[in-house]
């Protein structure tokens, strides 16, 4: 394993933190946070020192008022990643449950309010999992992933250097993929609404309270 890889777990840790509601610990996390992008190496770090610059200068009731925003209110920039793929549709629920099987199987036991698509939560069993599990489960979503960070800098959101250090992780985009994401931002998720009670469209989702906050 080379030694960017071995860092990979860090780095996903470290953007899970940052890719939760800011709460009143995150200037506490901030120096370490720093130390982890420093030793993450260039592409990884570079855009994670941009992103804790922002957070560091920005008061935190205004940097949690941002993020609701962003991720609360703009439906293209949706964290809950199987969104992207299946939309409101049936499909989504039992790829949420496939998720919550490989959590528990791994013993990540979720909250009842957490939704185990969030790529807070899909980081953070990245980061416990190792790099080959983290990495294979992230390839997964990958088309959901590019897309919120091509939402994101369109957007000019600072979290967008975020979603660039998470790709930085992971393999660069084969053809395949690269068609995977244009057609998913040309066309959009499935419209199908059935079958996926108690699931809602992101912006009804309680994201306010629930476990990657």
């Amino acid at each position: 394993m080379s030694r960017a890889a071995a860092l990979y777990p860090l780095a996903w840790q470290a953007q899970s933190v940052l890719l939760c509601y800011p709460d009143e610990e995150l200037p506490g996390r901030l120096p370490l946070l720093r130390e982890v992008a420093s030793a993450a190496g260039a592409r990884i770090g570079r855009p994670l020192h941009r992103f804790l610059s922002h957070a560091a200068t920005s008061p935190l009731p205004d940097l949690a008022a941002d993020y609701v925003a962003t991720f609360d209110h703009r439906k293209r920039c949706c964290l809950f990643l199987t969104y992207y793929s299946y939309g409101d549709t049936r499909k989504r629920g039992m790829a949420l449950l496939r998720l919550k099987r490989l959590y528990a199987a791994a013993g990540l036991h979720l909250t009842e309010d957490e939704l185990p698509d969030h790529l807070a939560v899909l980081l953070e069993f990245a980061a416990t999992a190792g790099p080959a599990a983290g990495k294979d489960l992230l390839q997964q979503h990958r088309a959901g992933l590019e897309l919120l960070r091509l939402a994101l800098a369109d957007a000019a959101s600072p979290w967008a250097d975020v979603l660039e250090s998470v790709s930085a992780t992971l393999p660069p985009l084969p053809g395949g993929q690269r068609q995977a994401v244009a057609r998913l931002a040309a066309q959009g998720p499935p419209e199908e609404q059935v079958g996926l009670a108690p699931f809602a469209p992101p912006e009804y989702m309680p994201q306010p309270q629930g476990g990657p906050r």
